[in-house]
């Protein structure tokens, strides 16, 4: 069996010449990923890996993803599960029998904690409390809100399909139905934005007294509606510089209320940190499943198909849906492990670098460590790399030197 590093982790072999599989049980347990790649319609900034329209194709859609995922754990031997995160896409678009079957295949598949963080996405439009108390029967704990705004027109053009007042709904619907770990995904730095009407939202957020907090600088990303809309001139890109008032504004409100700033975007009650995204932060193994999903040993990464017909297809032929698989040569895992550890506020350790490639930080990248420090953007006390809050504010001036 060959294995990586000091991580245990088998690396994938191509069953049947067509896509990645574990030929024994992984040494550690595993974060898993399941995607529902399905929403209403498309948002005017997404580039995400989604498709409006095609209710009728859910049913196939979860039938496949339990068959994949009982494939992986009859190959990986039934393995331990880590985390489960249940994203998208609205994953909240699923009638409750169709979540039920995709709970039913991932126990079959992993062996899972009786205390696993089970997380899953929903859009604040459209919930009640009944499927609420059933989701959280199936063993959800942790909900996370796409809010993003508390102002009406800053919904519109983001083409949101709720107002604030259901998010506030859904959050007490969400208590009603026993959840005690709840997210909140905001984004700022809107087109036009002033930092008070950022404020505004942030505060209306708060009021919610979510356990955790996600707050996103807005990207255009090409391809998307807004990215046609900054180009047309309809809007203004957005401005960096207002952007970065007000992540410097976020991190002062948000210590002042008690939350701890673990990532660059996320902040949390103790306690309450996502244990899954932390899995990806550290550079640690994980599997994924459904259209487009992407999975990762440590020193191999691989892709799904990415349309869910094709996926749906090659599924029901008894293919694996694999359609990308990516070998990390040492050098890329040792930038990707910096790089993903930076963006963690408490930064990377010697130690764990050390333990993983046998070489130091500073045998590894000190000139460009020194330079980072010499420039105020990273901090270096002998066991530990991080940004520095400046460094935060201009993390990609940092990541691009790893490369």
């Amino acid at each position: 069996m060959t294995t990586i590093g000091s991580t245990g982790i088998p690396l994938p072999v191509l069953a049947e010449g067509r896509g990645p599989w574990p030929p024994a049980p992984p040494s550690e347990p595993l974060a898993v990923y399941i995607h529902i790649p399905f929403c209403r319609w498309r948002c005017s900034y997404c580039d995400f890996n989604i498709y409006a329209g095609m209710q009728r194709w859910f049913g196939r859609y979860i039938a496949a993803l339990a068959r994949e995922i009982q494939r992986f754990g009859g190959a990986a031997g039934r393995p331990q599960a880590r985390t489960l995160y249940i994203g998208g896409g609205t994953p909240s678009l699923l009638p409750l029998p169709l979540l039920e079957r995709l709970f039913e295949a991932f126990h079959q598949a992993f062996r899972a904690p009786t205390d696993i963080e089970i997380s899953m996405e929903a859009n604040p439009g459209g919930l009640s409390l009944t499927y609420l108390e059933g989701v959280r029967s199936l063993g959800v704990n942790r909900l996370s809100l796409g809010v993003q705004s508390a102002h009406p027109e800053e919904l519109r053009w983001l083409r949101r399909d709720h107002t604030f007042d259901a998010a506030q709904e859904a959050v007490a619907m969400a208590r009603a139905a026993g959840f005690t770990n709840v997210n909140i995904d905001l984004i700022y730095g809107l087109p036009g934005q002033p930092l008070a009407r950022w404020q505004a939202t942030l505060e209306a957020a708060l009021a919610l007294a979510p356990e955790h907090l996600s707050a996103y600088a807005l990207t255009v990303e090409e391809g998307t509606t807004l990215h046609r809309w900054v180009r047309e001139g309809r809007l203004p890109p957005p401005d960096p510089d207002a952007a970065a008032e007000m992540y410097e504004w976020t991190r002062e409100r948000l210590a002042a209320a008690g939350y701890m700033h673990y990532e660059l975007s996320n902040w949390a009650r103790p306690g309450y940190a996502c244990a899954h995204n932390q899995v990806y932060w550290r550079y640690e193994p994980y599997v994924g499943f459904g259209a487009g999903a992407w999975s990762f040993t440590g020193a191999t990464r691989w892709m799904n198909i990415r349309h869910p017909k094709a996926y749906i297809a090659r599924v029901e032929a008894g293919e694996p849906p694999v359609a990308e698989v990516e070998p990390l040569d040492r050098r890329t895992q040792m930038a990707e492990m910096v790089i993903l550890g930076l963006r963690m506020v408490e930064g990377l350790l010697d130690e764990r670098f050390r333990s993983r490639f046998g070489q130091g930080l500073m045998e590894c990248y000190g000139p460009t460590i020194a330079e980072l420090v010499t420039l105020g953007l990273a901090a270096w006390d002998g066991e530990r790399l991080r940004l520095t809050p400046r460094g935060q504010l201009l993390g990609n001036e940092v990541f691009w030197r790893f490369l």
